[in-house]
């Protein structure tokens, strides 16, 4: 492989890491800089998780328009040197403010997957890209399942440790790619920065222009934001409901990636060949309807554990969905509906820590009229459960019966 795919591929997956390596010290962390109770850091948790979607969100495309100004080698690196820098000031951050200002310039900073992405495509031929872009997936995959491992484990050396640990890789990072990173952008192929084409929103108003998909994308965003219950509220409900240390946090969210990566990965070709799609979208949602509403209520740590494998086989739900929309599209417009439903996961990333964290502080501060921990996933339930109706009662197109199979 060469060494600027390398460089791309440990980019992408500090990128990704940038949400899981602190996922397990947030509770502490917190306490730590504003004081206060574990379900008042619950809430600040989820203001700092959806600034920093928020900002992948809204700088994505603008940081891809500029490499497409100013040449992916010089975006990428700069991007890098400042990520390194943000993880400097959070280590020293004394205030709830300054790690707030942290997660706003880390999510302007971890926004280059669409740099790589053009990177890679600069690189291959037409006929190698696809295989090109899954070599990003799975370094994103490898980045959300190292993220709370190392965050877990380092977070036994106190809550500061996890971001010397990222600041260390990023800088690692930039020298290596200053050896290794070749400009692909030829400057007479480069384009003038318009604000139009960087506008974030542009993907999300086709949500309702896509013929015949309407519902299924709704299908779609709702289970995104009922999973999203993971990363919103995971640290703050093991540590509140089992009383987890930070590393046993980490390996539990570990152990959901590496099943996760192997569902989406494996099982759902066999779930896909046995049931076919619709029913493969009805089956996972079933899934996930049961383990969160398992999750929600049961009071044992390692009956949680044991329903982590479970939990997973959700997972084929969001792949299948996408199988079934994609053919009910025409080839002219596959770009428009992968935008949309990248809008629509990065929307749910945006919406659930504040309505998951609220919910769970609402539940488990002094003085609460019912006291449930698992009340997130409960939600979670609920929105799977509004899922699981929407598509079940859609009006069934005729072109539909032959997705069924």
């Amino acid at each position: 492989m060469r060494p600027a795919v390398i460089f791309i591929m440990i980019t992408v997956m500090i990128d990704a890491m940038g949400i899981g390596l602190m996922i397990p010290v947030m509770p502490d962390l917190i306490r730590e800089v504003n004081g206060g109770d574990l379900s008042q850091a619950a809430v600040w948790g989820g203001i700092l998780a959806t600034t920093f979607a928020a900002m992948q969100f809204l700088f994505g495309p603008i940081i891809g328009g500029l490499s497409d100004r100013y040449g992916r080698r010089k975006i990428l690196l700069i991007s890098l040197v400042v990520m390194a820098a943000d993880y400097v000031v959070m280590a020293l951050a004394g205030s709830i403010w300054l790690l707030l200002a942290g997660r706003v310039v880390g999510g302007i900073t971890a926004a280059t997957q669409a740099t790589a992405s053009a990177y890679m495509a600069d690189i291959s031929t037409a006929e190698q890209r696809t295989k090109s872009f899954g070599l990003i997936g799975a370094a994103f995959g490898m980045g959300f399942v190292l993220g709370p491992l190392i965050g877990g484990v380092l977070a036994e050396y106190g809550t500061r440790a996890p971001f010397w640990a990222a600041a260390f890789l990023a800088t690692s990072n930039v020298i290596f790619g200053w050896f290794v990173l070749k400009e692909t952008l030829a400057p007479e192929k480069a384009r003038a920065f318009n604000w139009r084409r960087a506008n974030p929103f542009g993907a999300v108003k086709q949500l309702g222009k896509l013929p015949g998909v309407h519902q299924l994308l709704m299908v779609y965003f709702l289970y995104n934001v009922a999973f999203a219950v993971y990363p919103s509220v995971w640290a703050y409900f093991g540590q509140e409901r089992f009383d987890w240390a930070p590393t046993t946090i980490g390996l539990s969210l570990g152990l959901f990636g590496i099943t996760m990566a192997f569902v989406q990965g494996y099982f759902i070709r066999v779930a896909l060949r046995v049931f076919g799609e619709r029913r493969t979208v009805v089956v996972g949602l079933l899934f996930a309807l049961g383990t969160y509403t398992a999750i929600g209520s049961i009071t044992a740590g390692w009956l949680i554990l044991l329903l982590t494998p479970i939990a997973a086989l959700g997972g084929i739900t969001p792949i299948a969905l996408q199988g079934i929309m994609s053919q009910r599209v025409a080839d002219n417009a596959q770009g428009e509906l992968q935008g949309a439903l990248t809008s629509a996961v990065s929307l749910a990333m945006i919406v659930t820590p504040l309505v998951m964290t609220a919910t769970f502080s609402y539940f488990t501060q002094a003085g609460t009229p019912f006291y449930m921990p698992g009340a997130p996933f409960l939600l979670s339930a609920m929105l799977i459960l509004l899922g699981l109706l929407i598509f079940a009662l859609r009006r069934r197109a005729g072109s539909e019966a032959s997705v069924n199979g």
